[in-house]
């Protein structure tokens, strides 16, 4: 993987810093700030995370409506329909955190995705990368669950097998 220079669907996980210092390049999951907003609305009726969401949900139904098409066309209905969208967000975010205060809730959301608007906008530049990794994500979680299971169930199996030399 050393010599790998691929693109990258991440969050904003440091261990992956390195990678991006030697040529691979990081395209933010877009599915991160949508998280952070709808958990916001969700248990504040944030309307400032609501109006997020549907800026958000926008570049997703566009995402939709795509799906199947070859790369290079999703590529270029990106930059007519999904840049604009993004810019209207962009714009509309660093407006709202200019009104809110520091350590909120709906600020942390703000400031995540601002500090990472670069990576979340380069899905725009290349219509072979998807606008999250939720898809690979839901692939992995059943194997990554397992993996805790099986260590609970490794655990108690010696810890009988104790049991038994004990009694």
């Amino acid at each position: 993987m050393q010599d790998w220079k691929g693109k990258l669907v991440c969050d904003d996980f440091g261990g992956y810093k390195a990678s991006f210092a030697l040529g691979v390049t990081e395209i933010g999951c877009m599915a991160r700030p949508r998280r952070k907003f709808l958990d916001l609305h969700a248990t504040n009726k944030s309307t400032l995370a609501e109006q997020a969401l549907r800026y958000i949900q926008w570049l997703y139904e566009i995402e939709r409506e795509i799906r199947d098409l070859e790369p290079h066309v999703r590529r270029r209905i990106r930059q007519e329909i999904a840049v604009p969208v993004m810019d209207i967000l962009h714009t509309w975010m660093i407006a709202q955190r200019e009104l809110v205060h520091d350590g909120v809730a709906i600020a942390k959301a703000l400031d995540y995705s601002l500090k990472r608007w670069t990576a979340l906008s380069h899905y725009l530049d290349d219509g072979a990368v998807p606008i999250d990794n939720n898809h690979i994500e839901q692939q992995i979680r059943p194997r990554a669950l397992g993996r805790k299971n099986w260590l609970c169930v490794s655990r108690r199996s010696r810890h009988d097998d104790e049991m038994k030399t004990a009694a």
